[in-house]
């Protein structure tokens, strides 16, 4: 997976009441980090969470319950 080409790519989380979108902003494959702008009910925050790899998949935890977020499954938004 190339992951410079993952810069700003958007995806829409539902936290069971609300949807919340996020955007990467930086994949440090060092450091094992992703930084993820987060945009909850109008106020936009930029949060790092440990990246893991699982199965080949680059993945970090998020919520309450710690879901399973795949990089992989961000997209680009449409235009």
């Amino acid at each position: 997976m190339e992951l410079k080409r993952l810069y700003l790519s958007e995806f829409k989380y539902h936290d069971g009441e609300k949807d919340i979108t996020m955007n990467i902003v930086d994949i440090c494959t060092v450091k094992n980090e992703i930084a993820v702008a987060i945009t909850d009910e109008g106020k936009i925050s930029v949060r790092s969470f440990d990246l893991k790899i699982e199965d080949g998949r680059f993945f970090f935890e998020y919520g309450r319950m710690l879901d399973m977020i795949a990089v992989d499954d961000f997209e680009h938004p449409e235009n």
